[in-house]
């Protein structure tokens, strides 16, 4: 069985037999983090672009356990001249891993470190796990090809931004939700800031408005994927 921990902002872990995958590991400076650093431990860590938020810790947590990091190549680059482990992929590319297939798919933002270097597209990433897949949709605005990830995937898990300002906004996550169709859509990407504040119940009730199936997770809460 696989679970799903959030661990506020877009930041999750997944856990399914002996893997562990974290995805934009902001806990250093997170004012909604709930775990302590030296207790993530994971063999992946997928990130969906550069920004301070979702890159956070992950060449603290990588240097200390070896993880590998699963991200778009430029941003691999700049890992590798670091000497941090990672695989390099891009937008539309998919690889098998020992946990399962990841897919890297396009997100409308942007990527840079903090001192503004480039560093490749944005993205969302499908990962496709024994028996669950899960589309962490990555800091996005709403676009049209959602239908298509959602046509090409049978979506259990649909990890989706709602702060609006940086991305969308409640009721554009909302349609985007309409387009995936996931067994489950979850809010993230709120909250963390005042200028991202948003009222997860209020995205939950208007999924169930037009039948879509919404669970807001506290911040530390583990989802059992059964």
């Amino acid at each position: 069985m696989a679970t799903i921990q959030y661990l506020s902002h877009s930041a999750f872990l997944i856990k399914e037999d002996e893997n562990t995958i974290l995805i934009d590991p902001f806990i250093t400076g997170n004012p909604n983090n709930v775990v302590k650093l030296e207790d993530l431990n994971p063999n992946y860590i997928v990130l969906t672009h550069a920004h301070g938020d979702h890159l956070g810790d992950a060449i603290e947590i990588s240097r200390r356990n070896n993880a590998l990091i699963i991200c778009v190549n430029e941003l691999g680059v700049y890992l590798s001249e670091l000497g941090i482990n990672n695989h390099k992929m891009h937008i539309g590319g998919a690889y098998n891993f020992p946990f399962g297939r990841l897919k890297f798919t396009i997100a409308h933002h942007g990527s840079s470190t903090n001192d503004g270097r480039y560093m490749g597209e944005p993205a969302g990433v499908v990962i496709q796990l024994k028996n669950k897949t899960i589309y962490h949709c990555g800091d996005t605005g709403l676009f049209l090809d959602m239908k298509l990830i959602g046509e090409l995937n049978k979506i259990d898990v649909m990890l989706v931004p709602i702060g609006d300002n940086f991305t969308m906004g409640i009721d554009d996550a909302v349609i985007a939700v309409d387009f995936v169709n996931p067994e489950l859509a979850i809010p993230m990407h709120y909250n963390t800031f005042p200028i991202i504040s948003a009222d997860p119940f209020e995205f939950k009730s208007k999924c169930e408005a037009i039948n879509k199936k919404a669970k807001v997770l506290e911040f530390g809460e583990v989802l059992e994927l059964s």
